[in-house]
């Protein structure tokens, strides 16, 4: 049975799909199940394998859950003995701890522009654990010269590819073109998706100027609510490497669960303005 949860979480790594890991790490008296018994939960309430059933079974199902959501492993203790197991007949005289984890593919990064910005956040990004993956719609920037550690090169119509692109919703999506027309362009494609992040380059007077000319199109406001812009953190930078600092910090702290919501960071964290090499490249 583990060797089926376990070849049930590889395989959703290997789709991109986040799965959590609930595993029995300690028993004490009767149990129903041993050390080690494993079961994989998804975030749509699928399962494999089992850690012995009942109404314990079940609560690490939903705190399974809660741990895809929070992206937080918790430790948790049942006893056996007590009114929680007897409901569901389980009266084993015996206690376990469960671990349970969320296994997490390595994050999909989009790179919408290929000029400096963009090359050094693929960068760094890379060396932190994203996969890399670069759209652009000049070769003479997008190409494995200027990004090694690519997963995908993309040379197209940046509007084209986004419109036809199943991009996952796990993944994360910095714009980083190199003008306001293919910055809106690639809003218009990306704002309405559930994704796990967007950010946009640009100062605060050209991200107003974008935001308006979408809710003219009929943009729903939460769309562009959800999107981080300007984007990054509030270090300073002034350099496209500095700037591409700011940008995956950003990213790791989404990742990392330290922040949420575009609006919670932007009071403290966003920079006024950027400079404006920064927005054309």
């Amino acid at each position: 049975m583990n060797q089926e949860v376990l070849a049930t979480v590889l395989a959703a790594l290997e789709r991109g799909e986040e799965v959590a890991l609930v595993t029995i790490v300690s028993a004490h008296g009767s149990t129903p199940q041993r050390v080690g018994a494993k079961m994989a939960v998804f975030a749509d309430g699928r399962t494999v394998g089992t850690i012995g059933g009942g109404c314990y079974e079940d609560d690490a199902f939903w705190k399974a859950k809660e741990c895809l959501q929070a992206r937080r492993a918790r430790l948790v203790r049942y006893d056996l003995t007590d009114d929680f197991a007897e409901e569901s007949g389980l009266i084993c005289g015996g206690h376990m701890q469960v671990y349970i984890e969320p296994v997490e593919p390595s994050p999909q990064l989009y790179v919408v522009g290929a000029g400096h910005i963009g090359q050094h956040v693929a960068r760094i990004a890379h060396t932190v654990g994203f996969e890399v993956h670069v759209l652009d719609d000049r070769e003479k920037f997008a190409n494995a010269g200027r990004f090694p550690d690519a997963k995908s090169i993309v040379v197209d119509s940046i509007a084209d590819w986004l419109h036809r692109a199943e991009i996952p919703a796990s993944a994360y999506v910095v714009v980083v073109t190199r003008g306001h027309r293919h910055d809106l362009d690639a809003l218009r494609s990306l704002a309405a998706r559930d994704l796990r992040y967007i950010g946009l380059i640009g100062s605060k007077a050209k991200v107003k100027r974008i935001y308006d000319a979408l809710l003219a199109e009929s943009m729903p406001a939460g769309c562009l609510a959800r999107v981080h812009a300007p984007i990054g953190f509030d270090i300073g930078a002034i350099s496209p490497e500095e700037i591409a600092v700011a940008i995956v910090a950003e990213l790791i702290a989404v990742r990392r669960n330290r922040i949420a919501e575009p609006h919670v960071a932007g009071a403290s964290l966003r920079w006024n303005r950027l400079p404006a090499a920064s927005t054309a490249e």
